[in-house]
């Protein structure tokens, strides 16, 4: 799309040249730009000379793996906003809870298909795109400025990643509502259809870490779901 102002960039972290390949050429046909790192010192090359749009981390990598490699680059300011996905051969739930809580904003089991794998990367782009959210919303001493992708609370500023932003932003533009996980996945994920429940208690979960003192104002609805209220905590 010549409007665009540049195809987005894909890392694609992955030792088995076939699946990167695989992976590669579907990328392209779709209007994506991979880029392949065989493991994560040679994505780390990568990412020290142009920043990707999304990673695509897989979970057993030589050396060190993949949720390491998370946590390093969730923990460094150039990367901390950028979308990880993870890949992984390994269905238990113990492992995607830990990709995510690595830091990985979303996962996907191998073997996937191409439509699931793009529709996993379409939703993290859309979730990091700025004009999703240009206005800004103050409550109880927390501000969201949506233009600058900025948190603060009485002033100091916060961190939060790519999708801590978009739930925090949809919880405060539609305060004192309950909403269910199904309901929150719809609106904040896009592409519910391919991601779990499970995977938004832990982004709450992580919401509200990153909130601190705040985070009591992310309320849980024991059997309905979440509610952000603005009564005042203590």
């Amino acid at each position: 799309m010549s409007n665009m102002r540049h195809m987005p960039r894909v890392l694609i972290v992955e030792d088995e040249a076939p699946i990167a390949e695989l992976i590669s050429i579907n990328l392209k046909h779709n209007g994506l730009s991979p880029i392949w790192a065989e493991d994560g010192e040679s994505a780390q090359r990568e990412i020290d000379a142009v920043l990707p749009d999304v990673i695509l981390l897989d979970w057993m990598l030589p050396g060190q793996h993949g949720v390491v490699w998370a946590r390093k680059w969730r923990s460094d300011p150039r990367t901390k906003s950028i979308p990880i996905l993870m890949l992984t051969a390994k269905s238990e739930e113990q492992d995607k809870v830990s990709g995510l809580d690595a830091g990985a904003d979303d996962y996907i089991t191998k073997p996937f298909s191409t439509q699931e794998l793009l529709a996993r990367i379409r939703s993290v782009l859309r979730r990091r795109a700025p004009e999703q959210a240009e206005d800004s919303v103050t409550m109880g001493g927390l501000h969201l400025d949506g233009a600058t992708h900025r948190v603060t609370f009485n002033g100091e500023a916060l961190k939060l990643g790519p999708t801590e932003f978009k739930l925090l932003n949809f919880f405060m533009h539609h305060a004192e509502r309950v909403h269910s996980r199904a309901q929150l996945l719809d609106k904040v994920w896009g592409d519910h259809v391919f991601i779990e429940e499970r995977t938004v208690d832990v982004h709450v979960k992580r919401l509200r870490e990153a909130l601190g003192a705040a985070g009591a104002m992310v309320e849980t609805v024991r059997g309905a779901g979440y509610r952000f209220t603005n009564k005042a905590t203590g």
